[in-house]
Formats: structure tokens, C-alpha cells, sequence
């Protein structure tokens, strides 16, 4: 299994900073953002997609460092009814057409989250199919909105050469379990798989090492973050509060690899993933405000290093 980094843990450093520190940690694969949520502090999307010069001297830099550049993330809300989500949409879709300019198989991206009716002004996250409209919701949200947009942008990534679309499973967004990344794998194609992170299962109140055994089974892990968090108190697991809020107000907190579960805890859940079938990157993600970048990101590495078969 390979050691990877979501650059964006490196959002203050330069390109050339990120990339020096990344070989000094002995991170190999890098996944960076190109735009919408994944803010593209190390990417220049239209710059790389007019200029060949710029793209040459951009995968030059990553060589020569020894780095390879694994995926592009593009995560954000293309669904939303709102300029907003077609904003996102046209990020998305310059990703899929600078992926294939830079040889990039892997797009990395949320399934995103449409309004619930027609006339609906704000995404709506249904979580309950009781009373009866809920299921209404998730019905038009799915077979008006979600399949039909996912089956044209398959084909549109496929265009491109892409191989895979990984799909993080963060709740607020129709794709966010097992059965919902199956049911999209089933609708829009081989394409379709899962980014798993775990801290969005622990959130969710699920068990990231079950979802590993069920889905890397029949090959639908397609790229693993390695994030953290820490134990939800008696706010429970979901929240309200702004998630720049003092760590003692959150009733929990994203933190480095290793300090929300121990050492057994990775070794099982690594060892899920490769047994049955999941021999990918596993790139590190860190939101920990109680450490600087280096640290976390550094203590992330190290931790993973231990565990990683």
C-alpha cells in the first residue's frame, strides 16, 4: 500500500514548499485540489489547462522530486440548485479535461446534494424516510437529479481517459454509506467507487472497518483518506456550531492520524482494506488545530508508516 497526502493540508506553503516537504516525509502520492470546496492552493486550473509549457514545468517539479501525482480533487457541490452548484459544475468538468492533460486517472469528488423539490432553493440532506415527503424527496433527488447528472458526467470523465471517480463518503451529500455509493456504482457505472474516510464514518456513527471488508470486496474502494477524530461527549455526533469553534465547544474535532484511534485500530482497519482486495494510496488528510501543519502532518505520516502493509 502507498503513503499519499491531500496537498491541501499544505494550503498556506507554496507548490515548491509542499512538494520539498512531502519527499522529507516520505509521502510519494500526491492528491491535489484543483477548485470549488478544495481550495487550489497548488493549482492553477486555467493557467494548466491553456498552457502545455505551464503543465510540462508543473509534472516536471513533481519528478523531479520523486512524487507522483495520483489524483485531482474537485470536491464540492455540483448538484446544488444555485449558481453556486453550476459554478461547481464547470470546476468539475475543466478537472475531467486537465486530468487527461496531465495523464491523471483518478478524479477524487463528492456525489454532492441536490435541493429537495423543484423548487427547492437549498440542498437538503434527508436522513429519515418518515413522514412520507422525506421519501418524496429522496425520490426526486435521486431519479430527477442525481442519476441523471452522474450517468453524463461518467461519460464525460470517461472521455478523458479517467478510470476512476472516487466518491468521499461525507454526510450532507446523497452518496455518504454503503448502500448509497452501491446504488450510484449500480446507476452510473464501473467509473463510480468510494473515497472511504473514516473520520466521516466515526461521525455518522459507523464502523469504518465493516464498510472496508463489504466494499473492497467487490472493488468499490477506490482512494482512503486517513483522517482522524476524536470522541463525540454529550452534544453527540452531529453539530451546529461553526467548525472554526474552540476545541473545547465542538462536540468532537478532526485531529492527526493516531490520536483518535490507537495503533490496533489502524493495523485492523489497513488490514481490512488489503485483505480483501484494497492495495491503493492512502492519503493523509489532517484538520487537527491544536498542531501546526508540519506536525500534524508529519505525526500523520509517521503513525501511518507503522501500519500501512
Amino acid at each position: 500500500m502507498k503513503l499519499g497526502l491531500y496537498t491541501e493540508c499544505f494550503g498556506n506553503r507554496s507548490f515548491e514548499e509542499m512538494l520539498s516537504l512531502s519527499q522529507s516525509m516520505g509521502i510519494k502520492y500526491l492528491e491535489i485540489g484543483t477548485g470549488n470546496w478544495s481550495k487550489p492552493a497548488h493549482m492553477d486550473l486555467n493557467l494548466l489547462l491553456s498552457s502545455s509549457d505551464a503543465r510540462d514545468e508543473y509534472l516536471g517539479k513533481i519528478n523531479e522530486k520523486g512524487l507522483y501525482l495520483e489524483a485531482l480533487n474537485c470536491s464540492g457541490n455540483q448538484l446544488e440548485p444555485s449558481d453556486t452548484g453550476r459554478e461547481h459544475e464547470a470546476v468539475v468538468y475543466k478537472t475531467f479535461q486537465l486530468a487527461e492533460l496531465l495523464g491523471v486517472k483518478k478524479i477524487v469528488m463528492m456525489s454532492g446534494l441536490p435541493g429537495g423539490g423543484p423548487d427547492s432553493p437549498y440542498p437538503v440532506w434527508v436522513t429519515n424516510t418518515w413522514p412520507h415527503n422525506f421519501t418524496d424527496m429522496l425520490n426526486y433527488q435521486w431519479d430527477s437529479i442525481a442519476i441523471p447528472w452522474w450517468k453524463e458526467a461518467a461519460k464525460k470523465a470517461s472521455s478523458h481517459g479517467i478510470e476512476q471517480i472516487a466518491i468521499e463518503n461525507h454526510p450532507n451529500n446523497l452518496v455518504y454509506n454503503v448502500s448509497t455509493i452501491r446504488r450510484l456504482h449500480e446507476e452510473a457505472g464501473e467509473i463510480i467507487g468510494l473515497n472511504l474516510d473514516p473520520s466521516h464514518s466515526f461521525y455518522m456513527g459507523g464502523d469504518p472497518i465493516i464498510m472496508a471488508k463489504k466494499l473492497a470486496t467487490d472493488g468499490l474502494i477506490y482512494h482512503v483518506h486517513g483522517i482522524e477524530k476524536d470522541i463525540a461527549d454529550t452534544e453527540m455526533l452531529f453539530e451546529t456550531c461553526d467548525h472554526m469553534a474552540p476545541q473545547n465547544i465542538r462536540p468532537w474535532n478532526y485531529v492527526a492520524v493516531g490520536y483518535g484511534h490507537d495503533q490496533l485500530w489502524w493495523k485492523t482497519f489497513i488490514a481490512a482494506l488489503k485483505m480483501n482486495g484494497y492495495d491503493g494510496v492512502v492519503s493523509i488528510e489532517v484538520g487537527d488545530t491544536l498542531m501546526d501543519d508540519i506536525t500534524a502532518i508529519s505525526k500523520s505520516a509517521e503513525f501511518l508508516k507503522k501500519v500501512l502493509i
